[in-house]
């Protein structure tokens, strides 16, 4: 439960660091109100709210998310959320009922792509390279 825990405070930790030192991701975020939830279904969790360009976290829930990520247990979605292979591992869980995805699907949407911007940049080989 702790290393649950603490990969959820650790993730709003992340996203305010991006949100920092990324201009693109400061632009994505400016004008988006939001409230969501990534929680167990025993219902330990965390509330993340972004509002004003910036991200806020609290531990417990809120009482009316905009959509909410509830994982089977601590242990599964400490697992599913910190897996190599994460989009992969997000679907499998979805098709397992190891994760149940509530609310507003076009927030989840826009959640999606600010992720996105969690992802480490592409590192093309010389091989992939195209010649001009």
């Amino acid at each position: 439960m702790l290393k649950f825990k603490l990969l959820l405070w650790a993730f709003a930790q992340i996203l305010k660091r991006k949100i920092r030192s990324s201009a693109d991701c400061a632009r994505y975020v400016a004008s988006k109100r939001l409230v969501f939830q990534i929680r167990t279904a025993s219902g330990a969790g965390r509330t993340f709210v972004i509002e004003g360009g910036a991200i806020r976290s609290f531990a417990g829930l809120a009482a009316n998310p905009q959509f909410t990520f509830s994982f089977k247990d601590a242990a599964r979605g400490f697992a599913i959320l910190s897996a190599k292979d994460s989009q992969a591992a997000f679907l499998r869980a979805l098709g397992s009922k190891e994760l149940v995805i509530s609310g507003d699907f076009q927030e989840v949407m826009w959640f999606q792509g600010l992720t996105a911007f969690l992802q480490p940049p592409k590192i093309i080989s010389p091989y992939e390279r195209t010649a001009f």
